[in-house]
């Protein structure tokens, strides 16, 4: 193992066994009897690899030039202002991003819920928090849902049951 620093820069370098072969260099699969072994594509026979990691100090989290909006997740839809189509970066939750670098919490109701239900959005965000709601099971894709097109419903229902617990 060797290691090397240069100002807050850091490199490690180090050999490991091969987690394909487990170390012998060899391996059997399916195609090939247990008394037969096939040099192993991973390492080419060696039993090992050398790994070199680098990374640099942290020092505080850096600004982001040029970023404006900043959203907790984002469940797979496009997203970005477009002021010609009367899209704002409130339409996809979130908030600022000044607020997000002063470590402030987002805000409630700041979900992307005009393009989300409370399940599609709470699968990628925090699944502690996904509704278990018998309606949401069996959907298949959640824009699928017949509940979908009024999801209105569905985070206040969601609301509700977030303000009782």
């Amino acid at each position: 193992m060797e290691h090397t620093e240069k100002h807050g820069t850091h490199t490690l370098k180090f050999r490991c066994q091969c987690k394909s072969c487990g170390g012998t260099g060899l391996y059997s699969g399916m195609g090939e009897a247990k008394d037969v072994g096939v040099v192993c594509h991973t390492c080419k026979g060696k039993g090992f690899y050398d790994e070199t990691v680098r990374w640099k100090d942290f020092e505080g989290r850096l600004l982001r030039e040029n970023t404006k909006w900043v959203i907790q997740t984002n469940p797979g839809i496009s997203v970005g202002q477009n002021k010609e189509r009367g899209i704002e970066f409130e339409d996809f939750g979130g908030m600022k991003y000044e607020d997000w670098w002063d470590n402030k919490d987002f805000p409630p109701k700041s979900e992307m819920r005009k393009y989300t239900c409370p399940a599609w959005w709470y699968q990628s965000a925090d699944s502690d928090k996904k509704p278990k709601w018998d309606e949401c099971l069996g959907c298949g894709r959640i824009d699928n849902c017949d509940h979908f097109a009024t999801k209105e419903k569905c985070w206040e229902r969601f609301d509700k049951e977030q303000e009782s617990q």
